[in-house]
């Protein structure tokens, strides 16, 4: 299944949840789901369709398409800790999301971007890959040339979401600091990961 490249507000409407990864706009004009019968009754889900939709929030959210997402899956899964905890930390130390969640951009497709035409410096090196997994203590800037920029500043000023435990800013330096690893209070979208471990379970 390929990256959403849609209305991102009909993805927020449909699991009647917002999700900040992927955008900032609100459903509360329209709090159900899109389409012509989205205010008519629906049948009660299935237990599959509720485990898939769930898997599909962490998806949408953190901007990933099916096999990437199975992939960290099965990375989670190797590990000796909780499978579903360690699914979700593994998306937060993404360098898109944690550019996200520095405040350098206001959603997490427009830190892929930001990263990915090479304005984000990690120690000083340029760091042009959104899945890069950012470790305790990197240092995260913009180029010199970005880091002028207005848009840029104003948007570090203001930061969509609340500035998780795990990075530390300077705003006079524009930079953003990975003090520790995110921890499973940092995560600011309602997921619940033992549902997402069973759709896996179930259909592997």
């Amino acid at each position: 299944m390929a990256r959403l490249t849609g209305p991102r507000l009909k993805i927020v409407r449909r699991f009647g949840q917002h999700l900040p990864g992927l955008t900032r706009k609100s459903a509360e004009n329209r709090p159900y789901p899109p389409g012509q019968h989205g205010l008519g009754r629906r049948p009660k889900p299935s237990d599959y369709r509720i485990r898939l939709e769930e898997k599909q929030k962490l998806r949408f959210n953190y901007g990933l398409n099916e096999r990437q997402l199975r992939s960290y899956f099965k990375k989670a899964a190797a590990g000796k800790s909780d499978t579903g905890q360690s699914l979700l930390l593994l998306l937060e130390s993404r360098l898109d999301n944690v550019v996200f969640r520095s405040g350098f951009a206001p959603t997490i497709p427009a830190a892929r971007q930001l990263v990915r035409h090479g304005h984000v410096r990690i120690n000083g090196k340029k760091v042009d890959i959104p899945s890069y997994a950012v470790r305790k203590g990197d240092v995260m800037t913009l180029r010199e040339k970005s880091a002028k920029n207005q848009i840029y500043v104003e948007a570090f000023a203001s930061p969509t979401l609340e500035v998780p435990s795990y990075l530390q800013r300077d705003e006079s330096k524009l930079q953003a600091t990975f003090v520790e690893r995110p921890t499973r209070d940092d995560i600011p979208v309602e997921i619940q990961e033992n549902l997402i471990v069973e759709h896996y379970s179930r259909v592997a």
